[in-house]
């Protein structure tokens, strides 16, 4: 059964030498950019770890059995953008007081 699965997903040969050392020296390059980037957006912008900290938080305090329904209610939580910017300002928010 696997090997008709990978049959039709066109896995069954292939080849990871495929690219040349050229290509593979790019995508290196691209590899390493793509994280300097990243991480420079990061850093210009804190609120990205603290959303991303504050769901985190969120889950493992309330452990919901639908994370997918959970997730959409904490991001479209009118309040959200209070509780970050509390957390970015160091200032405890009664939104975030509420929780």
């Amino acid at each position: 059964m696997q090997s008709k699965m990978n049959e039709e997903s066109g896995l069954e040969k292939l080849d990871f030498g495929a690219l040349s050392l050229e290509q593979q020296q790019k995508l290196r390059q691209f590899k390493v950019k793509t994280r300097i980037d990243n991480e420079k957006y990061l850093r210009a912008h804190p609120e990205v770890e603290l959303l991303i900290s504050n769901f985190l938080s969120e889950v493992f305090l309330k452990r919901p059995t639908d994370i997918r329904e959970f997730a959409a209610d904490h991001f479209t939580d009118p309040n959200l953008c209070v509780i970050i910017g509390s957390k970015m300002h160091g200032i405890p928010s009664k939104a975030a007081q509420s929780d």
